[in-house]
């Protein structure tokens, strides 16, 4: 398996973003008189690149995609300030701007773009897809797709109170934002009681150990009121593109029934893991399975085109 990748920048609004471009490693069935499928990707939840994002692409280059892996605005390697702030429209930009950049790479087939997110990103791939109709195949993996639904776990995870306090702790680091003062920041994984966002039993040690170097363990404590009206699944309808939803069945940060019914909106392909949240990342249990069914939708998928655009080269001759 390579690790073979080049470093590209791209504008997404006048902010410069960074990515990792994976060629394709294998030459097989995939590659058509116009090049390779790509693969668009980005990570959840205060997330980066280096944190868990290169084993997924490397499966999918050795199966003959091109990848495109790449930071957020204001994480990560990328360029934007402030820093580590969530904007949900923001980051649907920037897979936007991402796109782009995915299908200007040389070898690169634009007629067969896909877009991958795990978590937050899945979401993500859902509302990008539902707006575009260039988009050949989308896979969201442990999606987090219902602000309110997430709200709901961690109340029952943490309580009233600790929900509380992180509901005004946003509203203060919010209002200081507009007014031009320093926002207010919070841990985004912590142990079980501690401050931040994310605290089940586990997810520190099991977020930290995919922690790669430009990875940073906090977020603008607003974040909290950008969930609130998220919803990924709002035009999941329109989506044209074939859909592979990958659900942990016992996820405790992104809720399994939201994105079932996300899942059935979008007509999707559905699979299923007995596995939390982490568990579908590489050096887990669940890591190969989930990757493997990647490949095989992918596959399924892609060929059909492929195949089609050799049918038509041959007529022309």
């Amino acid at each position: 398996m390579t690790d073979a990748y080049r470093q590209i920048s791209f504008p997404s609004q006048g902010t410069t973003c960074d990515a990792w471009f994976f060629p394709p490693t294998s030459d097989g069935a995939l590659i058509g008189p116009t090049g390779s499928p790509v693969v668009v990707m980005a990570h959840g939840f205060g997330g980066t690149k280096d944190s868990g994002l290169a084993p997924f692409a490397r499966h999918l280059a050795d199966s003959g995609l091109a990848v495109l892996a790449f930071d957020y605005r204001g994480f990560g390697a990328s360029d934007g300030q402030p820093r580590q702030r969530v904007s949900m429209a923001a980051q649907v930009k920037d897979y936007h701007a991402a796109i782009a950049a995915a299908i200007a790479q040389p070898g690169v087939d634009p007629a067969r773009t896909v877009l991958w997110g795990v978590s937050q990103s899945a979401g993500h791939v859902l509302s990008v897809a539902a707006d575009r109709t260039d988009i050949r195949a989308v896979i969201a993996m442990a999606p987090m797709i219902d602000g309110i639904s997430a709200g709901r776990n961690a109340l029952n995870q943490v309580g009233v109170g600790a929900v509380t306090r992180s509901a005004m702790t946003g509203v203060r680091s919010a209002v200081a934002g507009r007014l031009g003062g320093k926002p207010i920041m919070m841990p985004l994984v912590g142990r079980p009681g501690e401050r931040a966002a994310l605290t089940a039993e586990g997810y520190f040690e099991s977020y930290t150990a995919l922690a790669g170097p430009t990875w940073r363990n906090e977020v603008d404590a607003a974040v909290g009121l950008e969930l609130g009206g998220y919803r990924a699944d709002r035009h999941a309808d329109r989506i044209t593109a074939a859909v592979l939803v990958q659900i942990a069945d016992f996820d405790r940060a992104a809720p399994p029934h939201a994105a079932a019914k996300a899942a059935f909106k979008a007509r999707a392909e559905v699979r299923h893991y007995p596995c939390d949240h982490f568990d579908l990342f590489a050096g887990n249990q669940w890591f190969e399975s989930a990757v493997a069914h990647q490949v095989a939708f992918l596959r399924r998928h892609l060929l059909d085109a492929a195949h089609s655009q050799v049918r038509t080269t041959e007529g022309a001759a």
